[in-house]
Order: C-alpha cells, then structure tokens, then sequence
C-alpha cells in the first residue's frame, strides 16, 4: 500500500530519490520552493519525475496564495485569502474573486502536471501565528461561503480540495511548525465555532480530503488532531461523515514531535486514521520510515485507503500556452495579482 508523500532536496531529481519515490510505500510527492528556479524548469522537473518513476504518483504543492505560494515567478500572484472580505465590500464580489482564484491556482498547477495543492484552509480568525491572512474569515457563514467558492473554482480546474486544519488552528498562538500547541478552549466552543466550516462543507459534498492541526485541543483528547483516533475516527468519520482522504500534516514538523521518532509518528498517524502522510525535510526519517514501517494490507480499510487516493489525481489537463491566452486565465491574472498589491499595500 502507498500511503507516504516524501519531498526532493533540490531543484533536479537524483537517482537515490528516484529510488526513494519507487518503494511501495511511496504514494507520491510534494514541492516546494527550493525545487523552483522557474516554470521552464519545474515542469521540466516535473516530468523527468514522471518518466523515471515507473508508477503513478501524486504530485502536491503548497499553491495557497498569499504568504503560501511555493512558485511565483511566471505564475499569478494568487492573494491571501483574508484579502477578499477585508478589501471587497459587495458580497458577490468577494465570492467572484474567490472563485477565480481557485480555478486560476488550479488550473496553473494543472499545466505543470500537478495534481493537487492543498487548499484550501478553513481555520476560523488570524490570531494564529501560523495561520493569519490565509483564513477567509474570522466568522463561521462568510468564511464557509468563501471557502466553497474557491472550491468551485478549484473543481471547475479538475483538481480535489482539501480542507485544513481539522478541526480548526485558528485559535493558538503558538506555530506547530516549532512547537506543539494547546488548545485549552471548551469541547462546546470548538463544535460550536471552528468545526463548523469543515462539517457544513462536509455536508455539502465539496470536501475531497482533510488534512489535520498538530494541536492537541486539551478538552478533548491527549493526542494532537493528526495522531487522535477521537478527532479522526469519532468525529470526522463518525460523526462528520467524511469518506474522503485524511492527509496527516508534515510528521516532520515539531509539533509531530509529540508522538515519537519517524516511524511511531507513523504508526499513530495511520492507527488514528490517516490514509497519507507527508513526512518533509527529513531524508534520513523518511528512510527509516520506508525501512521499517510495516502495514496491514489485509486491513478491512486498505482498499478504501487505495480509492481515496486515486480519486485526488487531477481531472483535468491544460497545456500552459493554451492557457496563458484564455481570456479567463487574463483577466484573472490582472485583477488577482492587483488585489495581493492592495493587500500587501494595506498590511504595510
């Protein structure tokens, strides 16, 4: 079974990883910005990838906007998503401009050959150090009605959503990328307020995957969301009703430390309930991980796990010059990169 999404160091692709990215345990790929030089070479990175690894991999980035946006020389300068309620008054507006910059995000990673990035995020409010202008909204309606507009643009692209950070990092001050945080809030106020964008979109069937919060939210559970078999089973599945994919967030984060070495990080991510696990910036983790994690493929669950996964492959292909002159593609171009300028001119 495939269940783990691994990175490369640089911006060429190495035999060792190559090597790496064909283990079965391998599911697919992430990028970031220290594999970008510019969009000639990433595709060309791209497809090598795809040419010498003999299987299907999910190819991901982190392609927000705003301050999270891993390619952005030759690409639209995607805003922040706190930007469109802050800086637009008319509603419909608002829901226009967030529906565009799904497509548009989407749709230029399809013509690089990506299948995913993981958007959007659906944290209620930016008190979070980790969080702040990539919420929609500090409110539960707004931020909902934004969110599903971005994924329906994101849709219209042929790419899969994915909602993060179950069930809500809004509410800490501390950044999971360093430090485990703690969210001593009330159960009744969580339900109440941050688990509600993920459940109402659950609802309405815009939700293809789920990433979880390295927070442990005190009232709760002892476990961080990523590795609570309460956050993932009881309520996510049970409750909730999500049939679609749980990606654990980065078990090479600092926050993940909580849950031991490489591999128990592992083991308590995927007995939680997690399908796929990224394990980044750490190549000797993730060949101890490969080494000796063990899996249960006569599991009830693994055929499930294996259809979650090929549903987030993308739908749809774009050729990048056929693209680049679409009159949709243009006037997104235009007015997305000139309200990040406002935004960023606001923020100064």
């Amino acid at each position: 079974m495939s269940t783990l999404l691994i990175d490369l160091k640089g911006q060429q692709l190495e035999q060792e990883e190559v090597e790496l990215l064909e283990h079965p345990l391998v599911a697919g790929l992430i990028l970031f910005t220290r594999n970008f030089y510019d969009r000639e070479q990433i595709q060309a990175l791209i497809k090598e990838v795809r040419q010498r690894v003999k299987k299907p991999l999910l190819i991901t980035v982190d392609q927000e906007g705003g301050r999270v946006q891993r390619f952005r020389s030759g690409f639209t300068q995607l805003p922040a998503m706190q930007s469109f309620a802050e800086l637009c008054q008319d509603p419909a507006k608002q829901q226009r401009l967030a529906r565009e910059a799904g497509w548009q995000m989407a749709a230029e990673m399809a013509a690089l050959d990506i299948d995913l990035s993981f958007a959007p995020v659906l944290d209620l409010g930016h008190i979070c150090k980790a969080i702040g202008d990539r919420s929609f909204h500090g409110e539960i309606e707004p931020a909902v009605r934004l969110a599903a507009q971005f994924i329906a643009g994101m849709k219209q692209a042929g790419m899969a959503s994915t909602g993060k950070h179950f069930p809500g990092h809004g509410h800490v001050i501390a950044d999971s990328h360093l430090e485990t945080p703690y969210d001593e809030r009330a159960k009744e106020q969580i339900f109440a307020e941050d688990i509600q964008p993920f459940q109402q979109l659950i609802a309405q069937n815009l939700l293809d995957a789920v990433m979880p919060a390295h927070v442990v939210y005190t009232q709760c559970d002892s476990q961080p969301a990523s590795g609570s078999r309460y956050w993932l089973q009881d309520v996510l599945r049970n409750q909730l009703g999500f049939d679609g994919a749980i990606f654990s967030d980065d078990l090479g984060m600092k926050g993940a430390g909580f849950m031991g070495d490489f591999v128990e990080r592992s083991e308590k991510a995927l007995n939680a309930g997690c399908d796929l696990l990224l394990l980044c910036n750490e190549p000797d983790g993730v060949v101890q991980v490969l080494d000796k994690l063990k899996l249960n493929e006569t599991a009830p669950h693994f055929a499930a796990r294996q259809d979650r996964l090929h549903r987030l492959f993308k739908q749809k292909s774009f050729s990048w010059n056929e693209l680049s002159k679409t009159e949709r593609w243009l006037k997104n171009h235009k007015e997305l990169t000139a309200l990040q300028q406002d935004w960023l001119a606001a923020k100064a």
